[in-house]
């Protein structure tokens, strides 16, 4: 049986967004001997002062690691950083893990995965995550994966550096389906939860107090927990982008229509993302749909 991934084990992670940068963090927290890539070198600094080796591509960052991580924001992304002229393609060793991080198309993940290992040899596994930047920070990311389950398992130790809820749920692109309802749930929540404070600041009543009883019943949810609060404060920084989830829920329309899944919730939401861009919000917290849904109904802007 081939031995998991220990530190000190060579690993590279190509991709320091927010989230990336706190998993790969983590992972050198870990002990593994960590080589880092990412389009600006600048948001490796920290890395860098910690230990970890730059490399200035993909192909150089992969050569000689154990274990390799992506976090990138879409489909072409990781196609790039995969196939590209300097993608890792050109640097990884037979076996090697590779997990994508990305929250990409489920066709697609599959369609790499096939692709890599064709070409390369090395193993492509499909792990998005759930928890956002606290998650990240924490090391308590839920990680969704596809993929070879040996791979998996070989790789569990590294997982386990960033990760806090692991399942397999199936071949390649397996990942990216549960993503994708992931996404769809949060979304829609979160549109009904704008809803439903509209609702209360347009009949006059004060919305904290309406979000702690909702709190404590069966609407209770990590929604009305946090990105509820967001909406009654009006505080939109950017944690999870309103553009990034807009991708999310093309995605899973998408993942819907490819299942032939009827799926009016899907569409809604979708199209509720579209005007959150649209409005201007893109930039801000996927929790501003709350500012748009207000607006619409007309609710002053100091409730």
């Amino acid at each position: 049986m081939t031995e998991t991934i220990q530190p000190p084990a060579p690993a590279a992670f190509i991709g320091l967004g927010v989230m990336g940068a706190a998993m790969a963090a983590n992972l050198a927290k870990a002990g593994y001997a960590l080589t880092v890539s990412n389009r600006s070198r600048g948001k490796a600094a920290a890395l860098e002062a910690g230990g970890a080796r730059w490399a200035g591509t993909p192909a150089e960052a992969v050569r000689g690691a154990a274990f390799v991580a992506l976090c990138l924001p879409d489909t072409p992304d990781v196609e790039a950083v995969l196939f590209g002229p300097e993608g890792l393609a050109k640097g990884v060793a037979p076996g090697t893990v590779v997990v994508d991080f990305s929250t990409i198309s489920a066709a697609a993940a599959a369609g790499f995965a096939a692709r890599l290992a064709a070409e390369t040899g090395a193993i492509l596994l499909d792990s998005p995550v759930s928890g956002g930047p606290k998650g990240a920070l924490d090391g308590t990311l839920t990680c969704m994966v596809g993929g070879d389950e040996a791979a998996f398992l070989r790789a569990e130790p590294c997982f386990r550096a960033m990760g806090k809820t692991l399942t397999h749920l199936g071949p390649a692109g397996a990942g990216q389906v549960c993503k994708s309802a992931n996404q769809l749930i949060v979304a829609t929540t979160m549109l009904a939860v704008a809803e439903a404070l509209a609702l209360g600041a347009k009949a006059g009543l004060d919305g904290e107090k309406m979000r702690q009883a909702l709190r404590g019943g069966s609407a209770a949810s990590f929604v009305m927990e946090n990105h509820a609060a967001r909406m009654l404060s009006g505080n939109f920084a950017p944690g999870f982008r309103a553009e990034l989830m807009r991708k999310d829920l093309r995605l899973s329309a998408t993942a819907m229509r490819d299942h032939g899944v009827f799926a009016p919730a899907t569409a809604l939401t979708a199209q509720m993302l579209e005007a959150v861009v649209a409005s201007g919000r893109g930039g801000l917290d996927s929790a501003s749909v709350g500012a748009l849904v207000a607006e619409l109904s007309g609710v002053p802007r100091d409730r």
